[in-house]
């Protein structure tokens, strides 16, 4: 998950985390019992040849087993109210248009796809301005896993078969990598395998889904069960005990129940349900003792399982998908273990009052924003900062409001939706920037522009040497108006603002979903093609000229943002949101009937 940077109330934090993400482990003792690894790959290590060890996950010795096995829920699935708007035939000209779109995005897909095969097959990613390939993700192809389910969906079966045969030679016994992070390889590979699985009854996948969620299982094995999230991938094959780390970010630890119990349910072991239904537990358990109650703070001690100490809350970065996936694996689960209901509802309500803000437009568009929170005994402040990443918000509401009928959700899930389309509108070249922050309105019914209150506001930001003068300010600074400050320029490929857009049109029906994303596609594609592919921006706000490229492009651009404009101009029944759920990383997941 990307951090938050360069805004001083948050400096503290964002300290914190940039330290965490290199110190994330917790102690080791040795053990006894230690596995005996193969020899693997040659590494090279202080200018001698080295081979890299490779562990039978299903060998190494548990150290902390389970005695009282949590088991699936049992019994029918419940039946979940309709998610999807009824769609009408619609007329030849809406199909010509429609069709030509989808052609649009599958293209540039196929473009990345081709160039990915030739410069980077077997890599976790392609560098899409150089041609070089990156092991960023354990080097287990998470380009090629994570678009399995993009390929099926797009007809692309043809490729889709070649590439499962070369999905056999992913070994996720060895990794060059020091750290596993259990987190993004849980959505990523085990997410994507279990989904291609389902949408296309390969058995090679499910196996090789079950070979990483071996792995990911040992990395429960705690005193305390719960997992560590940066893990220790060489010390954890060879035996060493494990200890759960004390800082670890909620979301990293609280967003493993979608692919884990969908593991359980296919193969009926439910050794994997019961490792997060463990965490889940103690999120239930903690949830009204939180500085912030109803919501979890952004770092928990997952040593001493406490989810309460942090001071700081957000459905942005570094929690956003604990909020995301208790709907969704309520649905995953057939409504059967309601505690996700109860985590979703309680959670949503402190949501709603504390972190909304309705921000001071030129146009006073009528959208909410969600942003960050300061609750220390009893002391609770706003922080009124806008992340890309907190675009899927919009999608969650619509999607919870449908499936526990909260009417509310759905208009909330509307405006948060709508302020990431008036966002990318807002900027210079169609694309909305990482981070910025806005002006709140007195409430969220609204307030009318005031342009000198906002100038006021810049002024009050500035750490320009001109900050006695607004306007040298809003032109140094490159602010659209309405903007007080952007802190983070990049666009990184991200797919949650189309995500969002996708689910509402699906829910609503409404055709201005449709142009928003069409908007949103001929712009990103213009500023980010390369001859290969497409790669990140560095700064989406430059008023002369093209923005310039990073050379970058994760995984997730053709698994979930390539992925959410092709549904959006696809036929409704392609994946409907009454049939199926998607994980973090956009692969669906079939809801039981």
């Amino acid at each position: 998950m990307a951090l938050l940077k360069r805004y001083a109330a948050f400096a503290v934090i964002t300290a914190c985390v940039l330290f965490a993400f290199y110190k994330l482990h917790g102690p080791y003792q040795a053990a006894t019992g230690s596995a005996h690894p193969q020899d693997g790959r040659p590494n090279r290590h202080d200018g001698k040849v080295m081979k890299i060890p490779i562990y039978d996950w299903t060998k190494v010795p548990i150290q902390n087993p389970v005695t009282d096995m949590i088991p699936l829920p049992t019994g029918s699935p419940l039946p979940l109210p309709k998610i999807q708007f009824d769609f009408q035939q619609e007329k030849d000209i809406e199909k010509q248009l429609r069709e030509t779109r989808l052609a649009e995005v599958k293209k540039a897909f196929e473009k990345c796809w081709e160039s990915y095969k030739k410069k980077a097959w077997m890599h976790d990613e392609l560098a899409p301005i150089s041609g070089e390939a990156k092991d960023t993700f354990g080097g287990w192809a998470a380009s090629l896993i994570d678009s399995l389910d993009t390929l099926w969906i797009m007809g692309m079966k043809s490729e889709f078969r070649k590439a499962v045969k070369d999905v056999a030679k992913v070994n996720f016994g060895t990794t060059s990598v020091e750290k596993v992070n259990v987190f993004e390889t849980n959505i990523r590979h085990l997410g994507g395998l279990l989904s291609a699985y389902e949408l296309s009854g390969e058995k090679l996948l499910l196996r090789k889904a079950i070979e990483v969620g071996e792995m990911l299982y040992v990395a429960f094995d705690t005193p305390n069960r719960m997992p560590i999230t940066r893990w220790d991938f060489h010390k954890a094959g060879s035996g060493f005990a494990q200890v759960a780390d004390d800082w670890v970010l909620v979301a990293e630890i609280g967003s493993l129940s979608m692919e884990l119990s969908r593991l359980s349910q296919i193969t009926k072991d439910p050794k994997w349900y019961d490792a997060i239904t463990r965490i889940t537990n103690k999120l239930d358990e903690q949830q009204m003792k939180t500085q912030l109650p109803g919501m979890w703070p952004i770092s928990v001690n997952g040593k001493e399982a406490d989810f309460t100490g942090d001071t700081a809350f957000t459905l942005g970065a570094m929690s956003d998908s604990l909020y995301e996936y208790f709907p969704k694996t309520y649905a995953v689960l057939g409504g059967l273990d309601p505690v996700y209901k109860k985590l979703y509802e309680t959670s949503m309500k402190t949501a709603i009052e504390y972190t909304m803000f309705r921000p001071m437009t030129p146009d006073n568009a009528d959208i909410l924003m969600s942003g960050m929170v300061r609750a220390q005994d009893g002391e609770i402040s706003l922080q009124p900062e806008f992340q890309h990443l907190v675009c899927f918000a919009g999608g969650m509401f619509a999607l919870g409001g449908r499936m526990f009928e909260i009417e509310e959700h759905v208009k909330v899930g509307r405006k948060l939706a709508d302020a990431c389309v008036w966002s990318y509108k807002a900027l210079p070249f169609g694309i909305m920037p990482e981070v910025s922050h806005h002006l709140p309105c007195p409430n969220i019914t609204g307030c009318e522009w005031d342009k000198m209150a906002w100038m006021e506001e810049v002024k009050n930001k500035a750490f320009t040497e001109n900050e006695e003068d607004p306007l040298k300010n809003i032109a140094n600074q490159r602010l659209p108006l309405g903007f007080t400050e952007i802190n983070d320029r990049r666009y990184i490929l991200r797919p949650e603002a189309i995500e969002s857009v996708f689910i509402l049109y699906r829910i609503t029906g409404q055709q201005q979903w449709q142009a928003a994303a069409w908007d949103m596609f001929t712009a990103i594609q213009k500023y980010t093609q390369t001859d290969l592919a497409n790669a990140a921006i560095i700064d989406v706000s430059v008023t002369s000229g093209e923005p310039p490229k990073m050379d970058s492009m994760e995984s997730f651009w053709m698994a979930e943002t390539l992925k959410y404009f092709y549904l959006i101009f696809s036929e409704p029944s392609v994946i409907s949101l009454d049939d199926y759920v998607f994980n973090t990383e956009a692969h669906p997941f079939k809801i039981p009937k």
